[in-house]
């Protein structure tokens, strides 16, 4: 299964007929087709990479809601704890799945249980058989067939089970505020469901901080901790202040990076240079780009601020530009703006290109206040 494309009206503050759209759109080059491209099916390309940018409150991490929203309807058939509402919600998935591709419509409402669900209600599953001759045609509605008497489900479970059938991890997202205590319990939750070796784990560590020599798992909330040599016995709650907070979160994610390109669902990260250097961002890139590491055809998506690393995604169709005013909305680089190919992001975003500069006057107005 390949999460193809996401419409949706009346999600937290976005515009109606929000969408992301993550087929390839421009010309594909051979050297996109090795590094930034990945082909699911005959002429189907999606990225390897995708990007959200944008100054502060543009909605960045909406456009990362919305996705482990879709995600988790996809993977889990149902759509529980999250920090939004669903009242109203109006979601159009797209997506491919053995030979075919799939339009699912829903309208989301609150749960009547006290639980943080959502009901799934007007779903609608439309199949067609894709073929590369109708490539240009993949979201024409009309050239699909509506799958009729599929069953029936709770209210709080998707449709999609009769289509998908098996729970699955189809994304992990990795939020920028950090779990605590519970982080080191996830990480061993992680490298035992994934199968990840002590020896990849030994590696991260090296990473992150050449001072631990070695990191174990007692029980649910003790580890034994090898620092500079030294052995220590210590809870979750003290490992939290010996380690960096940069060190614990890099551990949980670099493993979670792991993980999905060994199993080969995407990865959903907001603001992914909070803590970390962006030298470790790079690498994560150029993970996904290396065919002979993302072997299972997984997808990084991304929000950053920090636009020196876009200058490593070779492409613009995979780049959205965050934006606000009454509602949040995106702008895709390759379709809305005429950037040409061999400039810098990076530099296109400093020179305001995209008109997503800081507010200068009102930074000079809060500086000639604090002066009075």
């Amino acid at each position: 299964m390949k999460l193809l494309r996401v419409r949706a009206d009346h999600f937290k503050n976005c515009s109606d007929a929000y969408t992301i759209d993550l087929v390839a759109k421009s010309r594909k080059t051979a050297e996109d087709k090795e590094y930034e491209l990945q082909e699911i099916a005959p002429g189907l390309f999606v990225f390897n990479t995708a990007a959200f940018v944008g100054k502060n409150a543009s909605g960045k991490s909406t456009a990362i809601d919305l996705l482990d929203c879709c995600y988790s309807i996809l993977g889990e058939f149902r759509l529980e704890g999250k920090h939004y509402s669903y009242e109203d919600v109006k979601l159009e998935i797209t997506f491919y799945h053995e030979g075919y591709l799939y339009i699912y419509d829903t309208v989301l409402s609150e749960a009547s249980s006290l639980s943080n669900q959502a009901s799934f209600r007007n779903e609608h599953i439309y199949r067609k058989p894709y073929y590369k001759t109708n490539i240009k045609e993949i979201y024409d509605r009309e050239s699909y067939t509506e799958l009729t008497a599929v069953g029936e489900l709770p209210e709080d479970t998707s449709n999609i089970f009769f289509v998908l059938k098996k729970k699955s991890t189809r994304a992990v997202c990795f939020d920028s505020f950090g779990n605590g205590p519970a982080t080191y319990q996830m990480l061993f939750k992680a490298m035992k469901s994934y199968g990840i070796s002590t020896d990849i784990l030994a590696n991260i560590l090296r990473i992150f901080d050449e001072n631990i020599d070695g990191l174990n798992q007692l029980d649910e909330h003790n580890y034994r901790l090898i620092f500079q040599g030294k052995e220590t016995v210590l809870s979750d709650t003290q490992l939290i202040y010996m380690l960096s907070s940069g060190t614990t979160k890099g551990l949980l994610l670099y493993t979670m990076v792991v993980a999905s390109l060994k199993e080969g669902f995407d990865l959903l990260i907001d603001e992914v240079e909070n803590h970390f250097h962006k030298t470790l961002v790079e690498n994560m890139i150029s993970l996904y780009k290396d065919k002979t590491v993302n072997r299972h055809q997984a997808t990084l998506i991304f929000s950053t601020h920090y636009c020196e690393v876009l200058d490593q995604m070779g492409r613009q169709d995979n780049i959205w530009i965050c934006k606000a005013n009454s509602h949040v909305y995106l702008s895709n680089m390759h379709e809305d703006y005429q950037i040409r190919p061999e400039l810098l992001k990076s530099r296109q975003y400093y020179n305001n290109a995209f008109q997503t500069a800081v507010n200068y006057d009102e930074l000079m107005g809060l500086k000639r206040k604090l002066k009075k």
